[in-house]
């Protein structure tokens, strides 16, 4: 059963936290609402949205125009107690009816524009991540079966705000230009302070303890989540989260009744581990087309593959620099060495540490030498 936002909160520091909802539940909103309004011809003034975490929404319809073939309506995004820039911003869905069959998704003012390699989405398209793009064509494709429409549409998503937003994110240096992403993975922000979020972790693996693990599956977030559940033969379901705090965990681990552990996680945040990197956030550490360079020498790379790596924005975008060099096996197997090193360095050898590394363009890319052995014990 679905629950509402208002049931879900943290505590901190005796003050209740309110959750949030992303820039990806504000546009699959507003192009529910705007497609029920085009085909039914009627105004509404609220929307309802089950978002991927199951938390369900209620949300005010604002700024409504429409003409025959076309509506055009907003969602107010709410960032809940989570310092976000996106706070109050306007989030616009069009729907307007198309002679070409199928939906076709688009952004408009204030969505991002992707121009390089490696990100979610191709050169030239919106930057509107995987999971937004599924929320929203799957609630249009909803309407379009309760209204019975079998045409086209077209739906543009537009956040005029987004183009000054984006002066003050990543995304210029990330190769999005002309605005922000929609974002978002489960549809909701979580309010969550270092401390809060580092105390979430100690809990749930007391937790897992509790109910007598003492091998435990820990990833950063939904990418490492997802790659378990599609490739690996483990139960995800007992995943813990560690988000950045790579070494916070490991310390938590050893000072508890913990066997082993066994990290799953994309190469762009465990890259950095392999330079003795514990705590992955971008705003305290990147390095990342450093690190590849530096391992990618050690594999025997030229000095100008070494240049091309450190031009690159994204890992997988040196990926591709090391596949056509024929040395991504050579690199990773350096870069899993230090990673090895440096897993086990931090728990000073008392429990055995083992990392599998992948990349959602890639794939599997290898594993430590202990994550075999952790792997049966799961």
């Amino acid at each position: 059963m679905s629950k509402k936002l208002e049931d879900y909160y943290i505590i901190k520091n005796g003050r209740k936290l309110r959750y949030g909802y992303t820039t990806g539940s504000c546009s699959a909103a507003a192009a529910k609402a705007a497609a029920l309004i085009l085909f039914t011809g009627k105004l509404c003034d609220r929307v309802q949205l089950t978002t991927p975490k199951g938390i369900e929404l209620d949300l005010t319809v604002e700024d409504v125009t429409r003409s025959e073939d076309a509506v055009s309506c907003a969602i107010r995004k709410d960032g809940g107690d989570d310092p976000d820039a996106t706070h109050g911003a306007l989030v616009y869905a069009r729907v307007s009816k198309s002679t070409a069959p199928g939906i076709h998704l688009d952004g408009g003012l204030g969505v991002g524009r992707v121009t390089r390699k490696g990100l979610e989405q191709n050169i030239g398209e919106a930057a509107i991540n995987r999971v937004p793009r599924q929320m929203i064509l799957r609630e249009v494709e909803n309407v379009c079966d309760q209204c019975d429409y079998e045409g086209g549409l077209d739906v543009i998503i537009s956040i005029p705000a987004g183009v000054e937003l984006a002066k003050k994110t990543f995304n210029p240096r990330l190769g999005i230009q002309g605005g922000i992403s929609v974002l978002g993975t489960s549809g909701i922000v979580v309010p969550m302070s270092e401390e809060a979020l580092i105390k979430s972790i100690e809990l749930e693996m007391n937790m897992r303890l509790a109910d007598g693990d003492r091998y435990l599956l820990i990833t950063p977030g939904n990418y490492g989540e997802d790659f378990v559940k599609e490739h690996m033969n483990v139960d995800f379901t007992r995943n813990i989260k560690c988000s950045n705090f790579v070494g916070e965990t490991i310390d938590m681990a050893v000072n508890r009744d913990v066997k082993g552990i066994l990290f799953v996680s994309h190469i762009g945040k465990f890259v950095k581990v392999a330079a003795g990197i514990m705590n992955t956030h971008s705003r305290n550490s990147d390095g990342r087309a450093e690190i590849l360079a530096a391992n990618a020498i050690r594999a025997g790379a030229s000095a100008e593959t070494a240049r091309q790596i450190l031009d690159t924005v994204t890992t997988d975008e040196a990926l591709e620099i090391l596949q056509k060099a024929n040395l991504l096996k050579k690199t990773m197997d350096c870069i899993l060495e230090k990673i090895d090193f440096y897993l086990n360095k931090r728990s000073c050898g008392q429990i055995p540490i083992g990392a599998v590394i992948f990349s959602n363009v890639f794939g599997y890319l290898g594993e430590t030498k202990t994550a075999g052995e952790v792997k049966e014990k799961l």
